[in-house]
């Protein structure tokens, strides 16, 4: 039988090869000489898929909850609580969209990664670009990471004020309380994790992390409300104030979102080891809605708490001193626990960051899996870890260079591949729907993100003297 396509519970199939085989009463059927994509080892992985829903949602989850949501009660301030939750909403639907895209394409065609997948439809130019925005992603990803986690532990300077790390509040300023030290021995405490070989091994890790900014809605919520029944809160904006921003910037909020949201470049391996594709859907979904909640809970109570005052990171509002014991431990505490939740975020950005350089550097030369190949995946792990505090280290102020790559990588990570291969059609399974859905996908990231860059640019040239 020719090569085709076989759908099962709505999910396409690759058959490479049929042939006939007899049973036992003479009736021949036809049986798949090769095994359907779904059933194959990621690269990565050298043991059997015995993943779970509960655990791909977790990581799923923890991928989506990242340094991004410091930055959600700033867009509440900006947006207001009605827009903003239509927009979180809009891109929870689009990343739906988008993954459904990525997940059909992957069963239909023959590769089982982020950029052999576009390479199907764009050829070793469309792979190239795919892995060039993972590494640049991530990477700048944890290097961030690794600065904000300086920033709580060491402290940091912004504009000429001075803010105390928690371990200066506690124990003084010495060289083992320095940036330097602090983050080694981080880096030293997330190795064990950054060294698993299969994403799903992390779903512990990452349960954790979701805990913990529960935790955080927890202390955030209690805090607002209290301050709410002690009549200090002020009233929340509904809708944008356009006496103090305009229209274009509000563009300039969907970004953070997108960024949010983008957890595409782990679709793959976390696919790989769940035993049926359509569990993937179900997990995914699961996740959108557990990132919806936690997404607007924490821009409702920070923005309730701190009103306009808000900051663009609302962990610089929490660092401000507070009269009361209990205050300065609660204050402690949120920091901790959001440095505490990015370094179980960590090892999830590294594992595809990892696998996409190792497929660019080794995926001509024969080698075997990545995670079958110890001295390549050790040395590979330890060198972009090294790498990662390195830079944190050195260069602390590449936040916004990296915020720039953000808006742009990311929005093509998230948006514009998995539009892309639905309008390329390799396969023919695309229908009319899901092409004009692509296209409004297209448009809409192209539009929002040019115009967040132009604003961003324009006010930063602005605010030169």
């Amino acid at each position: 039988m020719a090569h085709g396509c076989i759908s099962i519970d709505g999910i396409y199939y690759t058959t490479p090869k049929m042939k006939l085989a007899s049973t036992s009463d003479n009736t021949q059927v036809v049986a798949p000489l090769l095994l359907p994509r779904d059933c194959e080892h990621s690269p990565e992985d050298p043991s059997p898929q015995n993943g779970s829903i509960t655990g791909a949602v977790f990581n799923i989850s923890t991928t989506m909850i990242g340094a991004g949501i410091m930055s959600v009660p700033a867009t509440m301030k900006v947006l207001g609580l009605i827009p903003g939750f239509v927009v979180i909403v809009l891109v929870a639907v689009i990343t739906d969209i988008t993954v459904e895209f990525m997940l059909r394409y992957t069963s239909s065609g023959k590769s089982i990664t982020y950029g052999g997948m576009v390479g199907e439809s764009f050829g070793s130019i469309g792979s190239l670009a795919v892995k060039i925005c993972v590494i640049i992603t991530n990477l700048g990803i944890l290097i961030i990471y690794f600065i904000i986690l300086g920033d709580v532990l060491c402290g940091s300077e912004s504009k000429g004020t001075t803010h105390l790390g928690v371990l200066q509040e506690w124990f003084g300023i010495y060289w083992w309380t320095s940036r330097n030290f602090a983050l080694l021995i981080v880096a030293l405490l997330m190795l064990p994790l950054v060294m698993l070989r299969r994403v799903d091994s992390l779903r512990y890790s990452s349960a954790i992390s979701i805990l913990l900014a529960l935790v955080f809605i927890a202390i955030c919520s209690s805090m607002a409300l209290n301050a709410l029944w002690s009549g200090k809160t002020q009233s929340p904006r509904i809708l944008p104030d356009f006496s103090q921003v305009t229209v274009l910037q509000l563009f300039t909020t969907v970004p953070v979102f997108v960024t949010g949201f983008g957890f595409h470049v782990n679709v793959h391996p976390i696919r790989a080891e769940l035993g049926k594709p359509a569990d993937m859907c179900l997990a995914v979904r699961i996740s959108l809605i557990i990132c919806v909640f936690i997404y607007f809970a924490i821009g409702f109570f920070g923005y309730l708490l701190f009103g306009d005052s808000i900051m663009p990171d609302v962990l610089v509002n929490f660092d401000q001193n507070s009269n009361t014991s209990v205050g300065r431990l609660l204050n402690d505490i949120v920091r901790l626990s959001y440095a505490l939740h990015l370094a179980l975020v960590f090892p999830i950005m590294s594992y595809s960051l990892r696998a996409n350089i190792d497929e660019l550097v080794f995926s001509k030369k024969n080698k075997p899996a990545l995670a079958l190949d110890t001295p390549r995946f050790v040395s590979l792990t330890l060198a972009l870890l090294a790498l990662s505090y390195l830079v944190a280290v050195a260069i602390p102020n590449i936040w916004y260079f990296f915020q720039f790559l953000g808006s742009t990588t990311v929005v093509c990570l998230s948006f514009i591949f998995p539009a892309a291969i639905i309008l390329r059609d390799m396969y023919g399974i695309s229908t009319t729907k899901d092409q004009v859905m692509a296209i409004v996908v297209i448009v809409l990231a192209v539009v929002t993100s040019g115009i967040a860059i132009w604003t961003n640019l324009y006010g930063s040239s602005a605010d030169q003297p």
